[in-house]
């Protein structure tokens, strides 16, 4: 794996990569409270069979490109840095995988620029249509969700998660992700104004617009012992995809899946992208308002 430096009109962004320059192309992209390390294994899989894989680290993540406004992480800046990230590569279509906050940026990518955008591949996120139809109507998703509510509006979540050695921060991976990843994680978040960046995700307020059904081939990957998302929102998902959609279930598997399910969604992701190669998708998405579903 090598590191690179994406510079874009907003900002730097580290990343890592591996697999030949001329190989098919695909953005990884990380969740909370992680960074592109946490696609390490996917990686090498990928690079090994002749995909061409960056992944970097997101909007806050990267010093380079850490505004300071909760406002400038807004959905919509995300999903520009994924088009600007794979214009500085050269990248006129790529294949799409997202984990976590990750995977929501991914599919609002992918519902935004079906052109682009080869084959989407989500880990543990609905699609957030599906998310907003079951936080009105499933008891259960509210209150996996409640925590949002208290990063969101709390100011000194910053000081109590990395109080104690950042003993809350280090909670969150609930011994689920490799030690050094998680000591990397913790390293990179205690540093000036990471931490506070990266929980402006959660606090830049609600989409400017509704997402529509996505209409590129899609892998949905949920696992049973995910404590952020629950079954309801995994199983509505398939009513927001009208491209060829898969969906797999990993059963007494944490949110962590990349990290403590390497093998199986390697397999999985590779499977995906070989199936669906030379799919193009359609020039028009449907728009539908999660507000009337």
């Amino acid at each position: 794996m090598t590191q690179l430096s994406i510079s874009t009109h907003a900002g730097v962004f580290d990343a890592i990569a591996a697999g030949p320059t001329g190989g098919r192309p695909v953005l990884l992209l990380h969740g909370f409270p992680q960074t592109g390390v946490v696609w390490r294994r996917q990686i090498k899989v990928l690079a090994a069979h002749g995909f061409r894989v960056v992944a970097p680290d997101q909007r806050g993540y990267s010093p380079g490109a850490r505004p300071q406004r909760p406002e400038d992480y807004r959905i919509s800046h995300l999903v520009d840095d994924v088009v600007a990230i794979t214009e500085e590569l050269g990248w006129e279509t790529f294949d799409l995988v997202g984990h976590d906050w990750g995977g929501a940026v991914a599919w609002w990518t992918a519902d935004a620029h079906p052109g682009r955008v080869r084959t989407l591949t989500v880990v543990s996120t609905p699609h957030p249509g599906a998310l907003a139809t079951t936080l009105r109507t499933d008891e259960d998703q509210r209150s996996r969700s409640h925590y949002m509510i208290d990063w969101r509006e709390t100011p000194a979540t910053e000081e109590r998660m990395l109080a104690h050695g950042a003993q809350e921060l280090r909670d969150f991976y609930a011994g689920k992700v490799p030690q050094d990843s998680a000591d990397a994680y913790v390293r990179h978040l205690s540093r000036p104004g990471a931490l506070t960046a990266a929980l402006n995700w959660y606090r830049a307020g609600r989409p400017d617009g509704a997402i529509g059904v996505i209409d590129v081939p899609t892998l949905y990957v949920w696992s049973t012992d995910d404590s952020a998302f629950g079954p309801a929102a995994a199983q509505e998902t398939e009513r927001w995809v009208k491209g060829p959609y898969r969906f797999e279930i990993l059963q007494g598997v944490s949110h962590w899946i990349p990290e403590e399910a390497p093998e199986p969604l390697s397999h999985l992701l590779l499977d995906h992208l070989r199936a669906h190669g030379e799919y193009a998708p359609r020039s028009e998405n449907a728009v539908v308002d999660p507000q009337k579903r």
